[in-house]
C-alpha cells in the first residue's frame, strides 16, 4: 500500500479507488490487462500489448480499457492477458503471442466465444 503523505496523495489514492469501482460496474464494459512484469516483458508482453492497443485502433473499437500490470505470478504462461466482460468472471489467457492476442480480440472481446487454446484455468 502507498503511503499517505500529503492532501494530495490522499486525493490520487481516492480517485484510483473510484476509477477502479467504475471500470469494474460498467456494464458492458471490457477492461484487458496485460502482464508487464520482468519475466513478461522478456517473454513478449509488449508485442502483445503492441497487438491488442494496434487492433483497437484499427477497428475504431471503444468501451475497452487497456492496463498494464506487474507480475501476475504465472511465469511459465508469460505473456499473460486477463479479459474482463461487463460482470462476466475474468478470464486469463497465456502464451499470448500478438497472433494469439489477435484471436482474442477477434473471438473473445468481440464474438463472446473464450478461446481456449490459450485458456489458463
Amino acid at each position: 500500500m502507498d503511503k499517505v503523505k500529503t492532501l494530495e496523495d490522499l486525493k490520487r489514492l481516492r480517485d484510483e479507488a473510484l476509477e477502479k469501482r467504475r471500470v469494474k460496474s460498467a456494464s458492458g464494459q471490457v477492461q484487458i490487462v496485460v502482464g508487464m512484469g520482468t519475466v513478461g516483458i522478456a517473454a513478449g508482453a509488449r508485442e502483445t500489448l503492441r497487438a491488442i492497443l494496434d487492433y483497437i485502433e484499427e477497428n475504431n473499437l471503444s468501451e475497452i480499457t487497456v492496463r498494464q500490470t506487474g507480475n501476475i505470478g504465472l511465469d511459465s504462461w508469460e505473456p499473460i492477458v486477463q479479459v474482463v466482460i461487463g460482470s462476466e468472471p475474468q478470464v486469463t489467457y497465456g502464451k499470448v503471442t500478438p497472433f494469439a492476442a489477435t484471436r482474442i480480440m477477434e473471438e473473445h472481446v468481440l464474438g463472446g466465444k473464450i478461446v481456449k487454446d490459450y485458456l489458463i484455468e
